[in-house]
């Protein structure tokens, strides 16, 4: 895989497209089935709980892989390899009369999707080495519709096919598609060069840390919103089919403005403007959750869409941040595998809380009190510079001291 211009890039463009595609109809599809998935394999509510928290523990586990592996067998035999097992994942798993035998598949396939997760910004730093920004916004956009057409479409699907299975199943066809421009794009062997100067590991680098607790608490309130703003609005005496309504322009909302991000970063020397910005709508957002949920449903639902803007500007950020692309694998690894291994607790938290006080306000000012990291750590993250730099002064103040 090597730099292109357009429109010699197509294919490649493609390529993003259709992987970002793929990133997030295994997990928004799962919540309208899963009353058919507990009816038909005798799936019990903990086993569900585990299946609904396997794509932040997945991208977790599976993530810090990537850099190594694409090191090794070249980043497009990576990503043919994470499209081929989601594939398989998708397929066996909607045959499955077992819940364990589904939960081993839904593992195995989202495997797949947390390596090509980790990896995207990479090939975007490469292959579009003029236009991140733009291209960023391409796949976090069709990331983002993907997710909300798919939970959109699952149930209709499964009506349309006769079965839940088929509805689960047929979004293997998706990843067969990426599979294959992924082998259209591979090369014969990853590229050789020279071994680079060795630095301290990313852990050491304000901007990376910084970033990795963005992009958890960002993590943290979308799965939550995903999980809880419905019942959030019943609580609050908002008809269920309203409240549904609410959730899918909270999450959608987003689809329309990722697009116009790259304007904004282009014509930014840094982006601390944008991480105030969607900073402050969440707590705007929460504020109103506590004070009149339902006379501000519809305000608050605008301003946790407009919050959630965050993740596409984590996902901008990632290629911004680091010089290389080895760079930009190992920084999104880092980002990426930290953001969801913390981001786990947060839903589960915000239940247990709910249910020992019977209300939704201390969970709701539970969220309103992590924005305040996120804002703290996203500003410095935010800031003009790379990794790479960073470490390397820390790596000459060390070899000062030494000598």
């Amino acid at each position: 895989m090597t730099p292109r211009r357009l429109p010699t890039a197509l294919p490649l463009v493609l390529l993003v497209l259709l992987i970002s595609l793929n990133l997030r109809p295994i997990a928004t599809t799962i919540g309208p089935l899963l009353a058919d998935l507990q009816s038909d394999l005798g799936m019990d509510g903990a086993l569900s709980g585990v299946l609904t928290t396997l794509p932040p523990l997945c991208f977790a586990l599976f993530g810090p892989l990537a850099p190594a592996l694409a090191r090794r067998y070249g980043q497009t035999s990576v990503l043919m390899a994470g499209m081929a097992v989601l594939a398989a994942g998708l397929a066996v798993r909607a045959l499955a009369s077992d819940a364990w035998v589904f939960l081993l598949f839904s593992m195995l396939a989202m495997g797949g999707v947390a390596v090509a997760n980790v990896l995207l910004p990479a090939v975007v730093r490469h292959a579009f080495p003029g236009r991140v920004e733009p291209m960023t916004a391409m796949y976090s956009t069709a990331l983002t519709g993907g997710a909300t057409l798919a939970a959109a479409a699952a149930v209709p699907l499964a009506g349309a096919l006769g079965s839940w299975r088929w509805g689960l199943g047929i979004w293997a066809l998706l990843a067969v598609a990426a599979l294959l421009s992924a082998a259209r794009n591979r090369v014969s062997q990853p590229a050789r060069t020279a071994a680079p100067r060795r630095l301290p590991p990313l852990r050491h680098s304000r901007i990376a840390r910084g970033m990795a607790v963005y992009f958890a608490v960002n993590a943290t309130t979308a799965y939550t919103i995903m999980g809880w703003l419905p019942q959030i609005y019943r609580d609050a005496g908002i008809p269920a089919g309203a409240a549904g309504v609410m959730l899918a322009v909270a999450l959608g909302l987003v689809v329309p403005l990722t697009p116009f991000l790259p304007w904004l970063i282009a014509r930014m020397p840094d982006q601390r403007p944008l991480v105030w910005a969607f900073g402050l709508s969440s707590l705007a957002a929460y504020a109103g959750l506590l004070w009149a949920p339902a006379a501000l449903a519809w305000p608050c639902t605008i301003l946790l869409g407009l919050g959630g803007a965050s993740f596409p500007l984590a996902l901008t950020m990632i290629g911004l941040r680091a010089r290389t692309q080895e760079g930009v694998a190992r920084l999104s690894s880092f980002v990426q595998s930290l953001g969801y291994l913390f981001a786990i607790p947060g839903p589960v938290l915000i239940g247990v809380l709910y249910q020992h006080t019977g209300g939704w306000t201390l969970p709701i000012v539970f969220l309103a009190v992590i924005v305040v990291p996120q804002l703290a750590l996203g500003l410095h993250a935010a800031r003009t510079g790379v990794v790479e730099d960073e470490l390397a002064e820390r790596a000459d103040r060390e070899v000062s001291v030494c000598a």
